[in-house]
């Protein structure tokens, strides 16, 4: 995959020395994500509104129903898709340099819809792999009404820039000597116990993805 273009939007102008535009970071984050931020123009207002989603090679993808107004937006505009995972709470001496430690993905353009029936079962597979490793081969895969009724969409990592703070707190040389504790809260998506349907509870529990906590 090319680096993603440094276009005017993905130009960080507040702390550009968080900016991250290679690839590998990009992917990182996204892969890192169950849930996406979609912010578009629709009817004359503004809307966003979140979606599962998942990466497959130079794509980001999402799904809905066919008939949905949604996505028949998405295919006929542009949008904007951010993905921000909260890391830490960054504790400072005085209140005006409090932060937080983040890692953050914006993507823009327009998503154009997959319609060859084995891509878009390949990429609902992976989809299934990307929420529990090694469930698609467990469960029954999609069947061919089901594919038929649901729009796959997928919008390219050409236009993307992500933005990553992950260092402590930032004090003023006056208020070194303020007597009150200062660092890092470290945060992370950590995974419940199970709750199995009736009859499950003895099976094989789901595996769970690597980049949440148990």
């Amino acid at each position: 995959m090319p680096p993603p273009s440094n276009s005017p939007r993905t130009q960080i102008r507040r702390k550009p020395q968080r900016a991250h535009h290679d690839a590998a970071t990009i992917r990182a984050i996204i892969d890192a994500a169950l849930v996406c931020q979609i912010a578009f123009n629709q009817g004359g207002s503004v809307h966003c509104l979140p979606m599962a989603c998942w990466r497959e090679g130079d794509f980001l993808y999402i799904h809905g129903a066919n008939n949905s107004r949604l996505t028949q937006t998405l295919l006929e505009h542009e949008c904007a898709v951010s993905i921000t995972h909260l890391d830490g709470l960054v504790l400072a001496r005085s209140a005006f340099h409090h932060s937080m430690n983040y890692r953050s993905v914006a993507i823009y353009g327009r998503f154009e819809a997959e319609d060859d029936p084995a891509a878009k079962a390949a990429a609902f597979r992976a989809f299934v792999e990307h929420v529990s490793p090694g469930r698609a081969a467990q469960v029954r895969p999609p069947s061919p009404a089901e594919l038929a009724g649901t729009r796959l969409l997928r919008i390219a990592l050409d236009e993307a820039v992500a933005k990553i703070r992950n260092w402590g707190a930032e004090d003023a040389d006056e208020d070194m000597a303020i007597p009150v504790w200062a660092g890092v809260l470290p945060l992370a998506l950590g995974a419940g116990p199970l709750q199995p349907e009736a009859g499950c509870a003895a099976m094989l529990p789901p595996a769970v993805p690597a980049f949440i906590g148990g």
